[in-house]
């Protein structure tokens, strides 16, 4: 096997090659010799990640074991694994990537050195491979000579677990993470957000033990360094709102928060690619070329990608080093952010565009991570469905999610941070009938924040909710700024917004502790 600094110590066995840290160009020539892809008219690698399109949330376990298990909150996000289920896996893993070719990635997650974790992902497959060195930060060559991981991710997709139902698993799938040992293990699914996702979550697991706030969201900074946080559920408009050429992207999905300021997880972007539209989204667009990995789009015989085309899947997505975007920060750092955005898709119809919210509401809102599913992104979703993920990313969490709420609210504190709520769902009547907010509306609302305009309005309050709303708001219509006043029916209105109401109030009371609860906050019936 390789000398390479620790590769000695996998576990493998008959190892033939060690493809390790190759370039793009090496990597570009390696997965056109797999028949896992092919390379698109516009000179970028498209994969199919087979029957799994998107992450299997059900298939997640961390081992249970001291003293993380003390830690860990278990339940549906976050099942408990015995350490012999797991030994017994990773066997199974090992032989799986033994004997034959193997590619090792190294990279670092978190562009703050003093805050930031090195990562060793092992596969058998090139382009996964490739999406690693998209996502993750590409470490100096000086790094590389003396690389110890501080975790490591075996990848080992081809493997399907034929003893699940006798470890009690819920499928032939698994991510099993072993917090004691510094590793995580997959298989029987070759998605490559399982990765991206898994690193994120351990992320999720250290940094708050240290007091830095790890969290879901995109960020963004101007000229004069004010910073700027987008979180929300997917769908919401996080990755197309933060890419804004007036601003540098410091990332799109994942970030740190500590004492010096705030920095990008990843060293690339994991676009949504379903209707992508170079009018729309020219960042996005462009960012699509040579070193890009596209996962599941439709391409025709001619070599080039139907955006529009979702019959693999909704969830097309493009990865890409952050560097495709011309205006992104180097550094994947900026200053304590001065503003901070909640995006929701409100498919009720009932939430206003742009709404400014106290401390107390952004802990309340923070925590109930609402947005809505619509019909037709799921089997038998036929009408408006709310979505509770606490602190936008509850899926990533391996904590209580009131230790992330406790950490946000003691930075907005701390550094006097504005927080607003904006929604990108439906206006006018709930989805069906109303229609989607529009691009121009929402950049809009989104501009007069980070430009501070939008405080030189009047505002008034919402009932129910308790919203603070501005009356006159520069590029949107007057109209919009009310939601009850965009509806023909009022009626129907009132009914919606309670329908939403019961629903938020009812999810919240599960948070709701001793010594922490933030449901006054929340709307009253």
């Amino acid at each position: 096997m390789s000398k390479v600094n620790g590769l000695e110590n996998l576990g493998l066995t008959g190892i033939k090659e060690v493809y390790h840290n190759l370039s793009y160009d090496e990597l570009f020539e390696h997965e056109q010799r797999d028949p896992y892809g092919q390379v698109t008219k516009g000179g970028t690698f498209a994969v199919d990640t087979g029957i799994f399109t998107g992450r299997s949330p059900k298939d997640k376990y961390f081992v249970n074991q001291d003293p993380s298990n003390k830690y860990i909150s278990w339940g549906e996000v976050n099942k408990p694994v015995s350490k012999e289920i797991f030994d017994e896996l990773f066997s199974k893993v090992k032989k799986q990537l033994s004997d034959k070719n193997v590619y090792v990635q190294d990279a670092y997650c978190g562009g703050a050195p003093e805050s930031r974790k090195s990562i060793r992902v092992v596969t058998e497959i090139a382009w996964q491979a490739h999406f690693v060195k998209n996502m993750f930060i590409r470490p100096p060559e000086e790094d590389l000579a003396n690389f110890t991981p501080d975790f490591t991710l075996y990848n080992a997709g081809k493997l399907n677990n034929k003893d699940y139902e006798k470890h009690g698993l819920h499928s032939d799938v698994f991510v099993v993470f072993n917090v004691e040992e510094n590793i995580a293990i997959i298989g029987g699914t070759w998605y490559g957000g399982e990765m991206k996702k898994g690193v994120f979550s351990m992320m999720n697991y250290w940094l708050p033990l240290e007091g830095k706030l790890s969290m879901h969201c995109s960020a963004n900074v101007g000229a004069d360094g004010d910073t700027a946080l987008f979180f929300g559920l997917s769908g919401t408009g996080k990755t197309t709102l933060s890419t804004d050429p007036r601003r540098r992207l410091i990332g799109d999905d994942e970030h740190g928060w500590d004492d010096k300021g705030v920095f990008n997880f990843e060293g690339g972007c994991y676009a949504k690619c379903i209707g992508l539209d170079p009018q729309s989204e020219p960042e996005i667009y462009g960012a699509i070329k040579r070193n890009a990995l596209l996962e599941n789009v439709v391409i025709d015989k001619d070599g080039k990608v139907d955006y529009k085309d979702g019959s693999k899947t909704e969830n097309t997505r493009v990865s890409y080093p952050i560097d495709h975007i011309k205006n992104h920060k180097r550094s994947l750092k900026a200053p304590h952010p001065k503003k901070i955005i909640f995006l929701t898709a409100d498919a009720f119809g009932v939430l206003p565009p742009v709404s400014r919210l106290t401390k107390e509401q952004a802990m309340y809102y923070f925590m109930s991570g609402y947005t809505a599913k619509v019909a037709g992104t799921e089997r038998g979703v036929t009408e408006p469905v709310a979505t509770f993920s606490s602190c936008f990313g509850e899926a990533f969490l391996p904590l209580h999610p009131t230790v992330y709420a406790k950490l946000l609210g003691e930075k907005i504190d701390k550094h006097g941070v504005d927080v607003y709520l904006v929604n990108t769902g439906w206006t006018g009547g709930t989805y069906g009938v109303g229609t989607r907010m529009s691009i121009k509306a929402t950049r809009s609302c989104i501009n007069s924040i980070l430009d501070g305009s939008i405080e030189k309005s009047e505002f008034e309050q919402t009932p129910v909710f308790g919203l603070s709303i501005p009356k006159q708001l520069q590029g949107v219509d007057t109209l919009l700024l009310n939601p009850k006043n965009t509806w023909k029916n009022k009626s129907l209105f009132d009914a919606s917004q309670k329908e939403l109401a019961e629903m938020f109030i009812q999810n919240f009371k599960k948070y709701i502790t001793d010594d922490s609860d933030f449901s006054s906050a929340g709307p009253k019936l």
